[in-house]
């Protein structure tokens, strides 16, 4: 989970700041990495996003967006 954190942590992009990450409970003793960003609309789309990360295919099953506010 770390090496998959920090695989994308390492996404760098106009408009995207990383924040706190924790890993949840989802059961039968297997985790999930739940990260909070917050993203600017203009420069950069959830969609894209989320496409970036599921490339990391041998960390990432699925992607899930938990909650989200615009402002």
């Amino acid at each position: 989970m770390a090496a998959l954190e920090f695989a994308v942590r390492g996404i760098e992009k106009d408009g995207l700041v990383w924040g706190s990450s924790k890993l949840m409970p989802v059961g039968f003793d297997i985790k999930k990495l739940q990260i909070s960003l917050v993203i600017e609309d203009e420069q950069i789309s959830l969609s894209e996003l989320e496409e970036e990360i599921q490339e990391f295919d041998d960390y990432v099953q699925s992607t899930d967006v938990v909650t989200m506010q615009k402002l």
